[in-house]
């Protein structure tokens, strides 16, 4: 299967989930090529062709401009899959290159089956394999569902790429979302909630833990979005990416979107009944218990100290 990556460049710098492309194709043992417009001085590693427009001349994101710089890439290769990464320039990109190739789009992949995409259904509690019956799909893949076990290497064949198309929207820059409250990206140390909490009430436990630990309490997307914790506390890749020293899930089974936004914490602990949760798979330390009583007697024994 031929597949092209689309690789993305920031504030100057190519991105480094460029990596996760990779491993989305080495996954399904996918012939590659990659699309960046970006620099010839921030070139991916990648043993394979680089189609690469220079975003001085063409911007960091110029949507119609892009797009075509795409299509041409695509006439070109025959890829069967085009693969963006499920972030703000794939949003906005893959389905504009969907529409003007007629072809099915999958967003948010989160692994593979038997070479088909698998995406998240009814709030991640479900996964789903897709099968398109188009001849060409376009994808989106799900920060941090897939990574390399090392670094990426090779030096690609750079073939450099222009286009007479011209666009009306120019990117002017970037601005960071304001953050109101608390910013759980400098915590040191995070207890979460997840929805094994089982009621709103007991989020009042995963507070208690972290006051007693010193740091701050955060929640995973089904606890926001069921009301009982702020959004601004959320963690994942819909909240914030957290790296605290200390990590503490409470309830919280390991939905891949949770994970990208904390498997990188220093010491991670679990706290879940379900000894087969995938939560345990980044875990340092896994306690299986009913964190209904596990959490007032740990937080007992640490005001005691």
């Amino acid at each position: 299967m031929k597949t092209l990556l689309v690789a993305e460049f920031r504030e100057g710098k190519l991105r480094a989930e460029y990596s996760q492309l990779i491993a989305f194709a080495q996954q399904q043992q996918a012939e590659a090529a990659m699309f960046l417009v970006g620099s010839a001085g921030e070139v991916p590693k990648f043993n394979g062709t680089l189609y690469l427009a220079d975003a001085a001349k063409y911007g960091e994101y110029n949507p119609t401009v892009h797009k075509q710089l795409l299509l041409d890439v695509i006439a070109k290769e025959q890829p069967a899959q085009i693969v963006f990464l499920h972030s703000s320039y794939g949003w906005d990109l893959a389905p504009r290159v969907a529409v003007a190739l007629q072809a099915a789009q999958v967003s948010e992949v989160v692994s593979v089956d038997n070479g088909l995409p698998v995406v998240p259904v009814c709030n991640a509690k479900l996964r789903r394999t897709i099968k398109a019956i188009t001849a060409q799909t376009v994808l989106t893949i799900q920060a941090g569902a897939f990574g390399m076990e090392a670094e990426p290497e090779g030096t690609p064949t750079v073939v450099e790429i222009d286009t007479g198309a011209a666009g009306k929207v120019q990117c002017t820059g970037y601005e960071a979302a304001k953050i109101e409250g608390v910013d759980l990206t400098k915590a040191e140390i995070i207890v979460s909630a997840g929805r094994g909490v089982g009621k709103p009430e007991n989020v009042a436990m995963v507070q208690a833990l972290a006051k007693a630990l010193g740091g701050e309490y955060g929640a995973s997307r089904p606890v926001v979005d069921a009301g009982w914790v702020e959004h601004n506390r959320q963690v994942g890749t819909t909240g914030s990416t957290v790296t605290p020293k200390l990590y503490v899930a409470c309830g919280i089974s390991g939905a891949i979107q949770h994970l990208a936004g904390m498997k990188k914490s220093d010491f991670i602990v679990a706290i879940n009944t379900d000894r087969d949760a995938p939560i345990g798979e980044v875990a340092n330390v896994l306690v299986v218990a009913d964190l209904k009583q596990f959490l007032p007697v740990l937080t007992e024994k640490l005001g005691a100290r």
